[in-house]
């Protein structure tokens, strides 16, 4: 009876053991949460002074964690958020997020202090100062599958190594230049590479910039049929080309083709001038776009 009272222990006490050794393997084989966390960047807000921060890219969505806080971005300032607190002394800790059109999230602990000792963050500086530049990506419903920051490495590929692989696309009148230097194709988007080169001494101020498709035979039309085109996103903003410069930039557009009775016209406006330069692409231009080989960065 002893005996069986003993083996009855054992097995019982390896049932507990297997148990617990098997849910030890199966939590020890769960994703924890906090190996994905993203560590927040700590500040500090006051009720009687505006705290800035500085954002590498535009600003897309902030979100407030409560009431102690007022946010909003800066006027004619795409990447740069106000903030401060919207109640003096509030006592528990907040907090708010960012996402950028790079497709960065960025979270924010604050809490008050009255006299804060910094008011002014410049994110890109942080980032770098703390090995922080490589974070997550946020996927944007415009750019299908295609990763923003992906898309953005693409385009500064494009644009630092600035090779003219199109030669028969440009216009040029009034000491203005404009060159289509290339079109390249990736994941079921197309990279507009232009130049714009100012020979003369006045500066050129581009107002706008527009792609549509339009048809090639419009004279005898009353009404033009015209279709823009959207860029996603542009390499970097339009700006003054200053007195016998070169300037250039990469647009980045939904893949389309077009048929044979239309062309594609890229058109860049002078702000309170008349200098406007127009181009026009063909659809064997479109079709014969670059493929860009993503593994190793490099445009075949």
């Amino acid at each position: 009876m002893k005996a069986i009272i003993k083996i009855t222990m054992v097995i019982a006490c390896l049932i507990v053991s297997f148990g617990s050794a098997s849910a030890q393997q199966a939590a020890s084989n769960t994703p924890k949460l906090n190996m994905g966390k993203v560590e927040p960047y700590e500040m500090v807000v006051t009720y009687n002074k505006t705290s800035h921060l500085i954002f590498p890219f535009a600003i897309r969505y902030v979100d407030l964690g409560s009431e102690y806080l007022i946010a909003g971005k800066a006027e004619d300032a795409e990447n740069v958020l106000r903030i401060k607190a919207s109640v003096r002394d509030f006592k528990e800790e907040t907090n708010f997020s960012v996402i950028t059109d790079d497709g960065r999230f960025y979270n924010f602990n604050v809490r008050y202090h009255p006299r804060p000792a910094t008011l002014n963050y410049d994110l890109l500086t942080m980032q770098k100062a703390t090995h922080r530049e490589n974070v997550n990506d946020v996927l944007f419903e415009e750019l299908g599958g295609n990763s923003p920051s992906l898309a953005g490495l693409l385009m500064e590929t494009i644009y630092k190594r600035n090779k003219r692989i199109v030669k028969h696309i440009g216009s040029q009148s009034y000491g203005i230049q404009f060159l289509l230097q290339g079109i390249y194709v990736h994941n079921g988007k197309l990279y507009f590479h232009t130049e714009l080169r100012n020979k003369t001494n006045i500066p050129f101020q581009i107002d706008y910039m527009s792609f549509k498709v339009v048809d090639k035979k419009i004279a005898k039309r009353t009404v033009v049929q015209e279709k823009p085109m959207i860029p996603l996103r542009m390499y970097k903003p339009l700006g003054v080309i200053r007195g016998n410069t070169t300037d250039q930039n990469v647009f980045l557009l939904d893949q389309f083709t077009i048929t044979d009775d239309k062309v594609l016209v890229i058109e860049i406006f002078e702000k309170n001038g008349s200098r406007q330069q127009v181009l026009q692409v063909e659809n064997t231009d479109l079709v014969h776009a670059k493929p860009i080989n993503e593994m190793h960065l490099r445009i075949n």
